[in-house]
């Protein structure tokens, strides 16, 4: 979550204007990153005009973080226009509250709503933060359809020997996938001390992926497959898992099973590990209408050419509970966030969200920069009512047809 090394600013300035063209070669992403550039590489601590600049910038500068690119389909998949939703509430209001940079309605396939804010465009990307784990989850359905992976019971040792001997071993892909690994890990965003907030900082042994050497270090709190607990580090070891069965860099695994498929109009990119890997619980950069798209693949079955990238029933697997999280009517699938009305959510800090409501063909895909920070209690509540408002608005027009 947090690939920025520390660097001056005015260093990162100078360099900036060092090339032939100059400063005003520049695109105004990358400008008002440099404007804004913090100094301290802990992004959960940053300003929010900071977090407004980076957050759509950060794959433009190659000192601040290492990235990889994922190719635009030459076919993009076609969101035809559709008349504005009607008893909506106040999208001014609940925008401006979200801090929010992009909102779009997907229903039916048409756009019903498309609009963005903090000034940013169509054109631009921005970061998804663990709304990449929904993605990431969908990976490890499509290795298993390809038979780079053979079970979800495999245990994590199998395909990661170097966890061989840490308390991973008693782990499988399917806990890792619900989070009920039992092992001890802190997810506190406001604590600088707490294991999100430290893992990217481990200094690995030589020749050592760094997030492999941290997690086998942690202890046992549970038996496994009997607790829920949030775990973005456990994100990125599936995503390490993936890319070894495999055997390909996991953006180009997005690219072949996700972003070909589902006809993404907008080159993307994924962010990397101090040691070179996609950092598979964050980190994909891309377009407001592209996060859409993903929602629209999703809600279609996961498929292209009449063809599902998935295993029979698999998605159905992923998207509805596969544990409790203390929340009433809701819950926890395969990195995906459940409600008992058959919904599902992918969510990431700062107010990344796309909502699937799959009965009312509706997908909802926004971004933010929420002023509450990274899990602003308030902006999530209105976000969740707003979600209610919507298929309400929904069910509102279709008993109006009628």
């Amino acid at each position: 979550m947090k690939p920025l090394k520390k660097i001056a600013l005015g260093s990162l300035l100078a360099l900036a204007v060092a090339g032939t063209a100059g400063w005003f070669s520049l695109d105004k992403e990358t400008r008002g990153l440099l404007q804004t550039v913090p100094t301290n590489r802990d992004l959960l601590f940053w300003s929010v005009p900071q977090r407004d600049a980076a957050f759509r910038a950060l794959d433009r500068i190659s000192l601040l973080a290492k990235w990889r690119t994922i190719p635009a389909s030459s076919t993009p998949t076609p969101l035809p226009p559709g008349p504005p939703l009607p008893q909506l509430p106040d999208i001014d209001a609940y925008m401006a509250g979200q801090r929010s940079s992009a909102l779009l309605i997907l229903h039916d396939g048409k756009l019903r709503l498309e609009r963005y804010g903090l000034g940013f465009d169509g054109a631009g990307r921005w970061t998804s933060f663990s709304v990449a784990k929904s993605f990431t989850s969908t990976l490890v359905g499509a290795a298993i359809q390809d038979g780079y992976i053979k079970s979800m019971d495999d245990k994590v040792s199998t395909y990661i020997p170097q966890m061989k001997g840490s308390a991973y071993d008693d782990v499988s892909l399917r806990q890792l996938l619900t989070m009920t690994s039992g092992i001890r890990w802190n997810e506190d965003y406001s604590d600088p001390n707490s294991d999100v907030a430290q893992f990217n900082k481990h200094q690995p042994e030589n020749g050592e992926d760094a997030l492999v050497s941290y997690l086998r270090r942690l202890p046992r709190e549970a038996p496994a497959g009997e607790r829920w607990l949030y775990s973005t580090g456990e994100t990125n070891l599936v995503g390490i898992l993936v890319s070894q069965a495999t055997k390909k860099p996991l953006a180009q695994y997005l690219e072949e099973k996700i972003w070909q498929p589902a006809g993404m109009e907008q080159q993307a990119t994924w962010l990397l590990s101090k040691t070179g890997q996609e950092i598979s619980g964050c980190c994909i950069q891309a377009a407001a209408r592209d996060f859409a798209r993903f929602g629209q693949f999703i809600l279609h079955g996961a498929t292209a050419g009449g063809q599902s990238i998935l295993p029979e029933g698999w998605l159905r697997e992923a998207t509805t509970k596969r544990t409790g999280i203390h929340q009433p009517g809701r819950g926890y699938g395969y990195q995906w966030w459940t409600y008992d009305d058959g919904s599902v959510a992918a969510r990431g800090i700062f107010g990344q969200g796309i909502f699937i409501d799959p009965a009312r063909k509706l997908v909802i895909a926004s971004n933010a920069n929420w002023a509450g920070g990274a899990r602003d209690a308030k902006a999530s509540d209105a976000r969740e009512a707003f979600y209610k408002a919507v298929q309400k608005a929904v069910d509102a027009e279709a008993a109006a047809a009628k």
